[in-house]
C-alpha cells in the first residue's frame, strides 16, 4: 500500500502526469517523428570540424537516423538488442542513438572519457552486440584501445568477429579514419549494409516500440567503485525531453540556438541541451570537445542564444582571450548570474530553471521550478515535485518517514524512474513502496519545496560529473609505497567540489604527488584524477570506533591543508 501524504509528514506529491502540458509521443522514435513533422526544414544541428560545417535539418536527422537503423537491422539488431555509442557530440551520435531506437534496439551511451580499464568494464557489463565509435577523441585512439582489449578485432576473418572477452559483440563501425584489414568497418561501409533493408521495415520496427520498453542505458558512479548501468524506459526519457522545453519556458516561436560541448552520454546534458532544443524546434550548435576560445567564437559566429555550460566552464569562458571583445548580444537565454549575463554586450534578466533536483536514475529532474521563477517563490530551494513525482524524506537508517523540516534521505518515485540497474534485481534497489533511495540528504518545507543539504554517501560531484572515491582509492592502493589512500571532495567555487587524494606513505617510502597523479591519469578518466594529492602522517587521520577513517574529518583536514 502506498504512503499517502498526511499533515506534517515529509511527503510531497506532484500533480498527475496526465495534467502535464506539452507532452508528445512517449517513445524516442515517436519523439523524432513528431519533431520532424513539426519542424521538417528547420535546421536541427550544426557541427564545425576541420573541413567545414555540417548542417542537418530535422528531416535530415530523420533520414540519417533511418539510414543507421537500416544498417543495424542488416547487422541483426532487433528488439532490445544493445548498441553501444562511443562518440563526442557530433551528428553521428544523434543518428546512432535515434537510429538504434528506430530499429527497436537499446542505445548504450558510453563515455569518451573512459580509460581502457573503464571501457573494458562498460563493455563487459552492457553486453552490447554492436559498437559504433569515434576513432580519435583528443589524444585517445579508441581503435587502438579496443584492439588491445580484444585482439580478435585485428583479425579480418570472413567468419566475422568471435570475441571471448565480449561474447555478444559481433559488429563494430568507426567514425573517422578507417581500419582496413580488421573486423572494424568504416562508417560508410557500415551504412551501406542497410541498402537492401526496406524503409517499411524500419517504420514497422519503430512503430512497435512501447513507452515501457528500455530506450537507453546510461552509466553513473553510485555508491560502489564501478559505474552502474541504468536502464531507462522510453517514457521516462521522452517525458524529460518534452518537459525540459517547458521548464526553460521556450516555445516553437523562440529562436533557440543551443551550444553544447558537454557529452550527451551524461543524462543531464542529453535532456537539458538535446531534449530541450529538439522539442521546441531549435538548433544544436555542437562542439565535440570543450575549448573556451573556440566556444566564444561559436557564440558569435553561430548567434547562439542558449548556452548550456557548467560553472567551471563559465570560468574558463570568461578567461578566454577573445571573451572581452566578443559580441555576445545573441545570448538571450543566459542566466543573469553567469559571467555571460554580466558581459557588456549582453542584456538579460533571464534566470534558468536551476532550482532543481534529479538523478540519472530518474533521467534527470524530479523537482524543479521553471525558468524566471521569482526568488520569493523558489526561496533558494531545489524545486517542487514535477507531475507524477512523489518525494519523501526518510530516516536513512530506519526508513521511517520524517516530519516537514527534518533532514533525512531524499527518496523519489515517478514516471521517469529507471527500470533498474544492470545485474541488480529491482527489489534490491527500491523500497517496499517503490521509492528509490537517492543517498542524498534534504528536507521538505510546508510549501512542498525540496531542499538538498548534501550527500549521505561520499560520492564527489565535480564539474557536473560524479566520481566514486572508492574507484580512485582502488587505484591508489596499487601504487608502490602507499599505505593509506583515501579520496574526498573539497568544496570549490566553480566545480562544486574538487577531487583530493589524501595519502599516507609506507615507512621509508618517498612519494611524489605529481608522480602519483601521473599514475592515476593512466588509469582513470581525466575528471576522476585528483586535482591535488596531499601527503599526511597516519596520526593525522581520525578513526571511527571500527578503525575507519571519518570522511567528514578528512574532508576538513584536506580543505585546511589546501587553504594554506
Amino acid at each position: 500500500m502506498l504512503n499517502s501524504p498526511t499533515a506534517g509528514s515529509a511527503i510531497a506529491v506532484g500533480p498527475p502526469l496526465s495534467d502535464e502540458p506539452g507532452l508528445g509521443a512517449l517513445t524516442l522514435p515517436g519523439f523524432l517523428r513528431e519533431v520532424t513533422e513539426r519542424y521538417g526544414d528547420r535546421e536541427a544541428l550544426r557541427a564545425h570540424d576541420g573541413t567545414g560545417v555540417t548542417s542537418w535539418t530535422y528531416r535530415d536527422l530523420w533520414n540519417h537516423s533511418v539510414e543507421v537503423a537500416r544498417a543495424l537491422r542488416a547487422c541483426g539488431v532487433g528488439k532490445d538488442t544493445r548498441v553501444g555509442v562511443l562518440m563526442t557530440n557530433r551528428p553521428e551520435w544523434l543518428a546512432a542513438v535515434f537510429g538504434t531506437s528506430l530499429a527497436g534496439g537499446v542505445a548504450v551511451a558510453l563515455s569518451t572519457f573512459s580509460t581502457p580499464a573503464e571501457l573494458d568494464h562498460l563493455l563487459r557489463v552492457s553486453d552490447i552486440s554492436v559498437l559504433l565509435f569515434e576513432r580519435q577523441v583528443a589524444r585517445t585512439d579508441f581503435l587502438s584501445v579496443l584492439t588491445e582489449l580484444e585482439p580478435a578485432l585485428a583479425d579480418s576473418s570472413p567468419t566475422g568477429l568471435r570475441s571471448m572477452t565480449y561474447p555478444f559483440l559481433r559488429h563494430l563501425a568507426v567514425v573517422g579514419e578507417s581500419a582496413p584489414d580488421t573486423a572494424i568497418e568504416a562508417w560508410a561501409d557500415f551504412l551501406a549494409r542497410g541498402a537492401d533493408e526496406p524503409a517499411e521495415l524500419i517504420a514497422a520496427t519503430s512503430a512497435s516500440v512501447q513507452p515501457s520498453d528500455t530506450a537507453v542505458i546510461f552509466f553513473s558512479s553510485g555508491t560502489t567503485s564501478k559505474p552502474k548501468g541504468i536502464r531507462n524506459a522510453h517514457r521516462g526519457v521522452a517525458v524529460q525531453m518534452w518537459r525540459f522545453g517547458r521548464m526553460f519556458a521556450f516555445d516553437s516561436h523562440d529562436t533557440v540556438r543551443c551550444w553544447a560541448a558537454n557529452g550527451f552520454f551524461w543524462s543531464g546534458n542529453f535532456g537539458q541541451a538535446l531534449g530541450t532544443t529538439l522539442a521546441v524546434g531549435g538548433t544544436l550548435v555542437l562542439q565535440r570537445l570543450f575549448d573556451a576560445t573556440e566556444a566564444v567564437a561559436l557564440f558569435e559566429s553561430e548567434q547562439v542564444t542558449f548556452p548550456v555550460a557548467w560553472p567551471h566552464q563559465w570560468a574558463q569562458l570568461a578567461a578566454a582571450p577573445n571573451w572581452p571583445d566578443a559580441d555576445l548580444s545573441s545570448l538571450t537565454f543566459v542566466d543573469r548570474g553567469t559571467p555571460a549575463g554580466r558581459h557588456p554586450t549582453v542584456r538579460t534578466d533571464w534566470t534558468e530553471c536551476g532550482h532543481a533536483y534529479g538523478n540519472t536514475e530518474t533521467f534527470t529532474i524530479s523537482t524543479c521550478y521553471p525558468a524566471c521563477t521569482p526568488e520569493h517563490v523558489h526561496a533558494g530551494s531545489s524545486g517542487i515535485p514535477l507531475p507524477g513525482v512523489r518525494v519523501k524524506i526518510a530516516d536513512p537508517l530506519t526508513g521511517t518517514v520524517l516530519d516537514r523540516g527534518d533532514s533525512g534521505e531524499i527518496c523519489v518515485k515517478g514516471p521517469t524512474l529507471m527500470l533498474g540497474y544492470l545485474g541488480t534485481p529491482l527489489d534490491e534497489t527500491l523500497d517496499t513502496e517503490g521509492y528509490f533511495h537517492t543517498g542524498d540528504g534534504g528536507y521538505l518545507d510546508d510549501e512542498d519545496r525540496l531542499y538538498w543539504t548534501g550527500r549521505l554517501t561520499d560520492i564527489i560531484k565535480t564539474g557536473g560529473a560524479n566520481v566514486s572515491p572508492l574507484e580512485v582509492d582502488e587505484q591508489l592502493a596499487r601504487y608502490p609505497g602507499v599505505k593509506i589512500g583515501r579520496t574526498v571532495g573539497v568544496p570549490h567555487d566553480t566545480l562544486g567540489e574538487v577531487v583530493v587524494a589524501c595519502v599516507v606513505p609506507q615507512p621509508d617510502a618517498h612519494l611524489d604527488s605529481e608522480m602519483l597523479r601521473g599514475f592515476l591519469r593512466e588509469r582513470l578518466a581525466s575528471y576522476k584524477v585528483p586535482r591535488y594529492v596531499l601527503l599526511f602522517a597516519e596520526d593525522d587521520f581520525s578513526l571511527t570506533g571500527s578503525a575507519k577513517i571519518k570522511s567528514a574529518d578528512l574532508r576538513q583536514l584536506a580543505a585546511a591543508r589546501l587553504a594554506h
